[in-house]
């Protein structure tokens, strides 16, 4: 049975869909506690009414950006994959860090919302949740620095987890870190991936085949 996010994803003119755009938008920005229906419904310009009878309440709205967001960054890392893969390690680390920080710079409700979710100091702990766990644990795989290339171990993890930090901290952060670095949003983009890479990469691929 097709769902209403199904339904979104598949007209992208609807109303549910522009819901949904600026559910997305509202939630990155201000997190779940600090938005409420009334000011999507205002960002789209449609009674408040119209915005629960498309998706609900606050919290199945929320539920449904969620899901929108994993289904979003999985296929995502599939294309990442995809280029990357039978390349040398610093190739593929210098590709993820090059896709990836200018996918989420193009979508920062994404970093927003993960870091809202796991850092803020108030969380609504019911309902769906990100599923980064297993986004880790695939990209450690597409790296290759799992040891049968099915299990993360906890020291690869944490290595990728530090890269996304990174890459989530910068993002969140560019309203502050722009001015002080006195750079433009374009110079700002190419500036962090390329330092990221200049930190990352060396080593990463001086251990290249050594067990983790």
């Amino acid at each position: 049975m097709e769902t209403s996010l199904d339904k979104a994803r598949r007209v992208p003119e609807s109303t549910k869909a522009r819901i949904l755009t600026a559910a997305r938008r509202m939630f990155g920005e201000y997190g779940f506690h600090g938005t409420t229906t009334r000011m999507i419904a205002t960002k789209v310009g449609i009674d408040i009414s119209t915005l629960h009878y498309h998706w609900g309440g606050k919290k199945d709205l929320y539920e449904a950006v969620i899901m929108d967001i994993n289904r979003d960054l999985r296929q995502k890392l599939k294309r990442v994959e995809r280029t990357i893969h039978g390349r040398p390690l610093g190739e593929r680390i210098a590709i993820s860090i090059d896709q990836l920080t200018n996918y989420l710079f193009g979508h920062p409700e994404i970093p927003n919302l993960i870091l809202f979710r796991y850092f803020g100091r108030t969380r609504d702990r019911e309902g769906l949740d990100f599923i980064v766990p297993e986004f880790i644990s695939d990209i450690v795989r597409s790296m290759g620095l799992s040891r049968d290339g099915e299990t993360a171990s906890p020291r690869s993890m944490l290595e990728i987890l530090t890269i996304m930090n990174s890459i989530y901290g910068f993002i969140s952060g560019a309203n502050l870190f722009m001015p002080m670095v006195n750079l433009r949003k374009k110079e700002y983009i190419t500036m962090v991936a390329e330092t990221l890479k200049f930190i990352y990469i060396p080593p990463f691929a001086q251990n290249e085949g050594k067990p983790r």
